[in-house]
């Protein structure tokens, strides 16, 4: 049975509603539906959105995180046609409900409330509902440019649907730039630290190119033949942690309520690219994640 703790937590939460004038009982529902489901599926996400965002902000951004899990599962589950299927049909949805304002699905009304808050967001659901589709086509890289156009066409678009709310309101070029190169870096690091579960799905997120530079190939391993893979693995991490290491300067650029979580992000990915790095070849048995006390002082720090 809930204690104590749970019902502060609570109490924070509808709090958080109010200040985000989320106030129809039926729409604080819908709301809270997709707070249970990104608390369930991104924990960590979850818990430092709740400690360092203020009230106005966090509603919004766990419907958009929702969005955003949402629309990988479309992408990623089942095969092919059933996922081309699937997809366009989120994709009218969406839509209709943008052009409506009303939906019949949770989610999407807690979608369309959200963009009536920060009007800037339809232009970042349009776009990232345009672009998607390159998750669909991803069966792997054969150069570097084909990485960085993925990463244009799906990575960065997706990141957006949450960073465009902590985003500065006015020129935020600099802003757009310095996320481009965060989710570089993030991206990378995933494909690294992924590297067993995509193996099984048969599709490897690094180049072919890079990996022939190590003498390596998906094939070998799949085998288990790992010769080479703790160079690579350093090779990579070394390029994502350049990429996460020039993000730092991404709190510099937002407004003040968005700083300690967007710091946060970037310091807990080096931290998982410090593990990935010490886990070498051992990628291949599994991915793994930062120092849990390690990851919880970024979470807890003041500045």
């Amino acid at each position: 049975m809930p204690g104590r703790p749970y019902d502060r937590l609570m109490r924070g939460w509808k709090k958080s509603l109010d200040a985000a004038g989320v106030r129809e009982p039926g729409l604080r529902a819908d709301y809270d539906r997709q707070r249970q489901l990104v608390r369930r599926f991104r924990r960590t996400a979850y818990l430092a959105a709740r400690l360092l965002l203020p009230g106005p902000l966090l509603p919004h951004v766990v419907a958009m995180t929702a969005v955003m899990h949402h629309g990988d599962n479309v992408l990623d589950t089942g095969p092919l046609p059933q996922r081309e299927a699937a997809w366009a049909d989120w994709e009218q949805r969406v839509q209709e409900a943008l052009k409506t304002g009303t939906s019949d699905t949770p989610l999407l009304r807690a979608l369309v409330h959200t963009v009536s808050a920060r009007p800037r967001l339809r232009e970042t659901v349009e776009t990232y509902l345009e672009t998607a589709t390159a998750e669909l086509r991803f069966a792997g890289f054969a150069t570097e440019a084909d990485y960085q156009a993925y990463v244009d066409a799906y990575s960065f678009p997706a990141f957006m649907l949450v960073a465009d709310l902590l985003g500065p309101d006015d020129d935020d070029r600099g802003y757009r730039a310095a996320c481009r190169t965060f989710i570089d870096g993030s991206q990378r690091l995933d494909f690294v630290n992924d590297l067993a579960e995509d193996l099984r799905e048969g599709r490897v997120g690094i180049p072919a190119a890079t990996l022939e530079r190590f003498s390596l190939g998906a094939a070998e391993l799949a085998a288990g033949r790992s010769g080479g893979l703790d160079a690579l693995v350093a090779d990579q991490v070394a390029v994502a942690r350049a990429s996460l290491t020039a993000a730092r300067e991404l709190p510099t650029l937002i407004p003040a309520p968005g700083r300690r979580l967007v710091r946060a992000l970037v310091e807990i990915e080096l931290l998982t690219a410090d593990a990935v790095r010490a886990r070498g070849a051992g990628v291949l048995r599994g991915s793994v994640s930062p120092p849990p006390v390690r990851a919880l002082r970024v979470l807890v720090r003041r500045n």
